[in-house]
């Protein structure tokens, strides 16, 4: 019997595609998830608007999570997310952080820690300047960002609050409330996800 990973993805956009305006291009990535071999959909948070960042560097988001199960390892997964990404018709020769039409974003997969702790602590504690002009050049789970995003954590609170760094121990509803007050600042709920949500 094949073993079965839970994943989270996050989802974002701030461009029209062919899919429509950013909110409809998540729902059909939702869907198109869903619809996925060897990936099952759990749960999908609302869809949430957020400036983009850093301030000033285009159209607001529109971003989501997403719950999964799936046998897929973590690289045969994300060129999957990767794949996707190319139909909607993402450039990712754009840069870091630049408007995009389509982003999908493995951001854990199980506890799984890849490819080691000290390689990880590294990408978490990179400073912020750093960051701006730095890539890994591997897949890093979980994603390092994953605790600096308000838009990350705020839709993932909405379908896992429980779910813990395997790193810090922290789970998403602690690492949500130690961004502080700014942490989600201008960042609203904007439409419902893509109805998938299980209870």
């Amino acid at each position: 019997m094949q073993n079965l990973s839970f994943g989270i993805i996050a989802l974002g956009a701030n461009l029209p595609s062919g899919a429509g305006d950013p909110v409809h291009a998540l729902r059909e990535a939702l869907a198109i998830l869903h619809d996925q071999p060897d990936i099952s959909m759990i749960s999908a948070s609302r869809i949430w608007r957020t400036p983009a960042f850093p301030p000033g560097s285009g159209p607001d988001y529109a971003n989501a999570a997403a719950l999964i199960r799936t046998g897929l390892d973590a690289p045969v997964l994300l060129a999957r997310l990767h794949g996707i990404e190319a139909d909607f018709g993402r450039d990712r020769s754009t840069g870091r952080w630049s408007a995009r039409v389509l982003d999908l974003d493995l951001i854990a997969l199980d506890d799984l820690v890849l490819p080691d702790q000290d390689t990880l602590d590294r990408w978490i504690t990179l400073p912020p300047d750093r960051q701006r002009v730095e890539t890994p050049d591997r897949l890093i789970l979980p994603h390092p960002r994953l605790q600096d995003r308000g838009f990350v954590l705020a839709p993932l609170a909405e379908i896992a609050p429980g779910w813990r760094h395997p790193l810090t121990g922290k789970p998403v509803s602690r690492m949500l409330a130690d961004l502080g007050p700014d942490g989600l600042s201008g960042m609203s709920p904007l439409a419902p996800g893509s109805g998938l949500a299980q209870s």
